[in-house]
């Protein structure tokens, strides 16, 4: 199968963990673009979605899903998202598509995090994946300093010969050559540093589920 195929699969296999009649959360990128997908076929059975970035807004739109305002939810029953690294304990790299804050916003309203993923997601350290640091921009100079203190090789994420602007306006330091043992504490101290709006780790705030598409079929990880 290819790597789109167990994406498709575990996009497929996410829609049971859809409550009827409720908002659900979704999130940003290709897996998650997948999800978006086989959610339009029941999208008469909910009451609309919360959209983690612009792109996944428009996505859901053009599916006829009503997408709502973060302000106007008080709680979902469910977030459902990719990753670009998860271990065995459910922490995360996320942010590869540059919507980290806003996933770690909407995933905070929600009473169960479903990971989906393809098998190659899966780790037992995390760092391979560039960990995503979002910055404002004012702040990019000390913070690529005191990131580079923590150890690994910051860069400033381009595109387009520019740097790369998030939805929120920031931008987003890459941090290379890592192998972060202890994903929480390097999150604790990552976002303890002033200028950093989110760092790309969910570890204190890490998935419940993990639907993971492999050649054999969706594996699930309860964490």
């Amino acid at each position: 199968m290819t790597q789109d195929e167990l994406k498709q699969e575990v996009a497929r296999a996410a829609i049971q963990y859809v409550v009827e009649n409720e908002i659900i959360g979704v999130g940003t990128g290709s897996t998650a673009n997948f999800f978006i997908d086989e959610l339009a076929k029941m999208k008469d059975r909910i009451k609309g979605a919360v959209a983690s970035s612009e792109a996944t807004a428009a996505r859901l739109r053009s599916h006829g899903i009503a997408v709502l305002d973060l302000n106007q939810v008080s709680s979902m029953p469910v977030y459902i998202d990719g990753a670009d690294e998860i271990t065995p304990q459910g922490a995360m790299i996320k942010g590869g598509g540059a919507a980290l804050t806003r996933e770690k916003i909407v995933a905070s309203v929600a009473k169960k995090f479903v990971c989906i993923a393809d098998g190659s997601k899966l780790v037992d350290v995390l760092g391979k994946f560039p960990l995503p640091v979002e910055v404002v921009p004012m702040a990019q100079a000390v913070v690529t300093q005191k990131l580079a203190q923590i150890g690994g090789e910051p860069r400033l994420r381009m595109k387009d010969g520019q740097p790369l602007l998030t939805d929120n306006g920031n931008v987003i330091i890459d941090m290379h050559g890592l192998q972060i043992a202890d994903p929480a504490a390097m999150e604790a101290a990552i976002n303890n540093i002033v200028g950093v709006v989110t760092v790309g780790l969910f570890a204190r705030q890490a998935a419940d589920v993990c639907l993971l598409g492999t050649p054999e079929g969706v594996k699930t990880l309860v964490f």
